[in-house]
């Protein structure tokens, strides 16, 4: 599950990095250079991105020192669930317990599709 975790990680910061780079285009008339601000918030985006391990399920949090912090997504860490399977993306339901209404992919199948801003809505 680390190099899996590792790899969802790696995802979200790459789409980050995207996110900002096309915006940063489209405010500079195509220009995708970026600003010293840019830079500074793609450090703090991915010096926040962090997780949690418990027994039923990986936290995966965001956030920075000075600005708070919140839930990004779950990810099932158990064999024993009635209705996921380990590795399923689950969006949060809150800070503390994800919706398990359905899985948004699963990171040891991989073929996911996430946003920097959580896991993509059903």
């Amino acid at each position: 599950m680390n190099t899996e975790m590792a790899t969802l990680l790696e995802n979200i910061k790459k789409d980050y990095l995207n996110w900002t780079s096309v915006r940063t285009a489209l405010a500079n008339h195509g220009r995708s250079e970026l600003t010293d601000i840019n830079k500074s918030m793609i450090v703090e985006f991915n010096d926040g991105l962090t997780y949690k391990t418990g027994s039923k399920y990986i936290k995966i949090i965001t956030g920075s020192a000075g600005g708070g912090s919140s839930v990004w997504g779950f990810v099932v860490n158990t064999d024993n669930d009635k209705k996921f399977k380990k590795g399923d993306i689950l969006k949060p339901a809150g800070w503390a317990a994800p919706a398990r209404n359905a899985a948004r992919g699963n990171i040891i199948d991989g073929g996911y599709t996430i946003r920097w801003t959580g896991p993509l809505y059903l």
